[in-house]
């Protein structure tokens, strides 16, 4: 695909002519007129102008620019309803353009499950007043009051028989609105914007909340679907990175005629930064391997791999927080009749995407252009300007469909090693990453050490509960590239780098009275260009912090003799997490007082439940597990699950988000660890870093919604992952008698806790 096609075409001519489907790569030569920003009469694009958000094309559809992605959940098709429902179109009337920063504004990309709770919104707003606008300009033509007009299918009808009408093509089609919004000064995820319109009331809805499917699904299974390492630019050649095979060492000399022999091929190196190109991809890969570099000597960095925990325990504190901090934690202690302690450890862990990163770069032309798979091209973007220098207003990121994310992966390192060869070469460059390039140095998820005590009184009931977690911190490198600093090229080269120390406690609503919840930081292992600094993975720090706390609630409604579900009940008074909790109970048909096999027999089955909540969004799981005394392997059988994340724009969406949730988070609690020497990673591919195979998906998962149209919509991203850890451990302690406190439950660990615990 030739992303340079040439076009005259301005973008209101593209207005006009087209009512295509534009979805980042899917037309080029429309694409390159769609994102044009020179169009005569065309306002800045700026949030607090209509025309950043809505365009109306002569035939009357629209298009809707969404400055946030979808990266495979149906988030454009959440949007494409919600602009369909507020301009009263037909949902395939309705268009999404995302992630081109010619184009779109800066909503933060695919970020924290905001993509409806605050990226759906701003376009729901900006659609709402488009369609008063286009009232009051019909009223105008009309000659009838704007009160007495309705919308059908975007043709504003007045008079008794609706004979006076006229259609939103006629009215603005192929131009602009020329209307301010309100706006609340800021970019990213808090980026908000509105109109004097009022949004529809749930009542009158006629798209929101029915299960319009995802149309990539059929590119992708019919192979039509373009990705980023499908992108091909005319002149381009290819590059691979070179990384130093131990962590810590920097570059002393490479020899250039060890690749001399290979056709095109070049160095190139700016400090302790290397890489190769050539014109042709595998010549590329040939010279990355051949390419002989000497390196400082080893500096062994890293602990011991099997020491990890206790090194955490032991290690300095850079930060720490008590966010909780109730009643008198202590003096409770003092008189209690039974204390329950627990301590809980967790892994550094890979995103371990299905592909690694590619990205295109091209930072010499009179108009720099980057195209990339990382779920944030506007900060990208800056990432690429500043390590080269280049003003950030020149340079245009397109966001194109990758392998993955969730979080802050290998794509963003990639975009910016690509610029920074681009600058270096003078070239258009695609640098595509190999499998030890994404899987050894993605920055990971943080590994941690957590610790639960509680007392209970003589009658039973919680008298005090202490939770506190010690970790490297989730933002060693920020969960954007848009600085070189949190990059690896730019910590190879000049940029010196500085993260942020935060971690976190549990987020539950638990009404212990006496209740502390707190916090520490580590330093990380190693300063600079680390393959085990940490940052952003799916749901940062949420299945990790709630693997200990719902394990730890199980523990003590076990020391006071109480049913799981029950338990959390009696601590619980909001109605909403009430109401999921039973919703979940019922799914299951979980009866009070009934046990697993509790270590009877060669497979042992049981039950476990868990519930957590996440930026507004609150869920609860019951997971069956069936566990092989011989060999030690834990099967999550099925999963029952209760979801209540607001207003329900698109259930069917819903219902794949959340079952991908707890099919990626079963392999994070049973599989995934990154393993290490003292000096380098050794978790390189998927022999190395396995993750969950087909054959130990669940059997079946049931999912129960509850809609809350009051409250609008609060993610679905994220939520239901953190809740599965903790679900799976308790149903393991139900099954077997034993208290699983280490992640990954591999079969190794459970057939050495079994053996232990005969």
């Amino acid at each position: 695909m030739d992303m340079n096609t040439p076009s005259n075409l301005s973008r209101r001519d593209f207005l006009k002519t087209t009512g295509a489907l534009v979805v980042s790569v899917a037309l080029p030569g429309s694409i390159e007129s769609a994102l044009s920003q020179t169009a005569s009469g065309k306002p800045p694009l700026m949030p607090d102008e209509l025309d950043s958000w809505i365009a109306i094309l002569p035939n009357g559809n629209a298009t809707a620019f969404f400055g946030k992605m979808d990266m495979g959940q149906g988030v454009d098709v959440a949007v494409q309803q919600m602009v369909a429902e507020e301009l009263d179109l037909a949902f395939e009337r309705v268009n999404v353009v995302m992630g081109d920063t010619a184009l779109t504004c800066n909503q933060g990309g695919a970020s924290g499950s905001t993509g409806l709770q605050r990226g759906g919104v701003a376009l729901r707003n900006a659609a709402a007043e488009a369609r008063r606008v286009l009232v009051e300009r019909a009223a105008q033509k009309l000659g009838v009051p704007a009160a007495q007009l309705k919308v059908e299918n975007g043709v504003v009808m007045g008079g008794g028989s609706g004979a006076q009408r006229v259609a939103y093509g006629e009215l603005i089609g192929g131009q602009y609105f020329h209307h301010k919004l309100e706006w609340n000064k800021q970019y990213g995820n808090l980026l908000s914007i509105k109109g004097p319109a009022e949004t529809k009331k749930p009542s009158e809805f006629k798209v929101v909340g029915k299960p319009f499917p995802q149309k990539v699904i059929t590119e992708k299974v019919m192979g039509r679907q373009q990705f980023i390492t499908d992108i091909k630019v005319d002149g381009m050649v290819h590059a691979r990175v070179v990384r130093p095979l131990n962590a810590g060492c920097t570059l002393v000399s490479v020899d250039e005629s060890s690749i001399k022999h290979i056709p095109g091929a070049r160095v190139v190196r700016e400090q302790n930064f290397l890489a190769v190109i050539a014109d042709k991809e595998w010549d590329a890969v040939r010279a990355a391997e051949a390419l002989k570099v000497e390196w400082s000597p080893q500096c062994q960095p890293f602990p011991l791999m099997a020491g990890l925990h206790d090194y955490i325990r032991k290690a300095d504190v850079t930060k720490k927080e008590t966010p909780v901090d109730r009643g008198s934690v202590d003096e409770a202690f003092k008189t209690a009749a039974k204390t329950i302690e627990a301590e809980y450890e967790w892994p550094l862990q890979s995103h371990a995407s299905m592909g690694p990163a590619c990205a295109i770069a091209d930072m010499n032309s009179d108009s720099p252009r980057l195209w990339t798979g990382s779920q944030k091209p506007h900060y990208g973007r800056s990432g690429c300007a500043r390590i080269t220098g280049i003003p950030v207003e020149k340079v245009r990121a397109t966001w194109i469909p990758g392998p993955g994310s969730y979080g802050r992966n290998d794509a963003g390192d990639c975009a910016v090693d690509a610029a920074l060869i681009s600058k270096l070469t003078g070239k258009i460059v695609r640098l595509q990453y190999m499998r030890h390039d994404g899987t050894a140095w993605d920055p990971k998820g943080p590994a941690g050490v957590y610790r639960g005590r509680a007392c209970l009184d003589a009658a039973g009931n919680v008298a005090a509960y202490d939770f506190h977690g010690k970790g490297f911190s989730r933002q060693d490198v920020m969960q954007v590239e848009t600085d070189p600093k949190d990059t690896l090229a730019g910590q190879f080269t000049r940029f010196a780098p500085k993260g942020n120390l935060i971690f976190q406690i549990p987020a539950e609503a638990y009404t212990f009275e006496n209740k502390r919840c707190g916090w520490e930081t580590i330093p990380a292992l190693l300063e600079r260009a680390s393959p085990l600094r940490t940052g952003h993975l799916r749901d940062p720090l949420g299945p990790e912090t709630h693997f200990a706390s719902e394990s730890f609630i199980d523990e003590i409604a076990q020391a006071a003799g109480a049913d799981p579900v029950a338990f959390r009940l009696k601590y619980l008074t909001r109605e909403r997490d009430v109401a999921v909790i039973k919703a979940a109970a019922e799914k299951a048909n979980w009866k009070a007082g009934a046990r697993g096999s509790r270590g009877k027999g060669d497979l042992m089955r049981g039950r476990g439940f868990a519930y957590t909540e996440r930026n507004g969004t609150v869920v609860a799981l019951v997971a069956e597990v069936e566990v092989e005394r011989r060999s030690g392997r834990v099967w999550a059988k099925k999963f029952w699950c209760a979801h209540d994340c607001g207003q329900i724009i698109n259930p069917g969406t819903i219902i794949t988000v959340i079952e991908g949730n707890i099919v990626q988070a079963i392999s994070r609690t049973l599989l995934e660890e990154v393993k290490f020497d003292q000096n380098q990673v050794l978790s390189i591919d998927w022999a190395t870093y396995p993750i969950l195979e087909l054959s130990d998906a669940p059997e079946s998962i049931e999912i129960a919604l509850i809609d809350r149209p009051e409250i609008s919509p609060q993610g679905a991203g994220e939520p239901s992952h953190r809740t599965v850890p903790a679900a799976i451990a308790n149903a393991i302690f139900d099954a077997t008698g034993i208290r699983m406190r280490k992640v990954p439950i591999t079969a190794q660990r459970m057939r050495e806790a079994l053996f232990q615990g005969r």
